[in-house]
């Protein structure tokens, strides 16, 4: 696999997949001697990785003790699901008439992508696939810095999404609303599609209200 350009982007890529795949749990201390060995790298790039994580609220550190993955907060689930609907409405308001046949061929593919990797059960591709979806959506709305706010807030959510991809029935949903949403924007129906998308983050917050402890 290709490395990203620098090495902190590298390190950074690696630590969100070990929260995602559940490597590094909620609570879990992060040990930098132990990750820096396994990584091949310098403590120096790890831990300005570290305070990206930190500053999208995928993990805390404490003096004298450190960094540490963060708990699952469904206060803060509810928060950057919020900012979200409000983000990608407007953006998806303005993609779907701009819309081209290619822009609909990456979305598809998307898709598929999401299913195949479902299918195989590696829910890290899964959540890598949904994310090329969501975005190959909106991306077509040509409109930089509110993508680059809406990509944050996904960055800050993918072990959420790990604990969702975990059951079958939701992974079944997911498929199911991707084809509504794919079907929508086919039609260039801009209210269906934000109708959708919308349906779309609140099933996922329904269902992890369940496993996610109110703080």
């Amino acid at each position: 696999m290709r490395r990203p350009p620098t090495t902190q982007e590298f390190v950074l890529e690696e630590l969100r997949k070990a929260i995602v795949a559940g490597e590094l749990a909620p609570a879990q201390p992060i040990r930098q001697d132990t990750i820096a060995q396994r990584l091949g790298v310098s403590r120096v790039p790890l831990r300005e990785a570290l305070k990206t994580l930190e500053a999208e609220g995928q993990v805390v550190y404490q003096p004298h003790r450190g960094y540490s993955v963060a708990e699952l907060s469904l206060s803060d689930l509810l928060e950057v699901y919020r900012m979200r609907e409000l983000l990608e409405s407007e953006a998806a308001r303005v993609a779907v008439d701009q819309l081209t046949a290619a822009d609909l061929e990456r979305i598809d593919d998307a898709r598929r992508d999401v299913e195949e990797a479902s299918a195989g059960g590696d829910l890290v591709a899964m959540i890598g696939a949904n994310r090329r979806f969501h975005f190959a959506l909106l991306e077509p709305a040509r409109m930089p810095r509110l993508l680059r706010v809406v990509r944050t807030l996904w960055d800050a959510t993918d072990a959420y999404r790990a604990v969702y991809y975990n059951s079958d029935v939701n992974r079944t949903r997911v498929h199911h609303e991707h084809q509504v949403i794919v079907d929508a924007a086919a039609r260039r129906d801009a209210p269906e599609v934000i109708l959708r998308l919308t349906e779309h983050r609140q099933h996922a917050v329904d269902a992890l209200r369940a496993t996610i402890s109110q703080d």
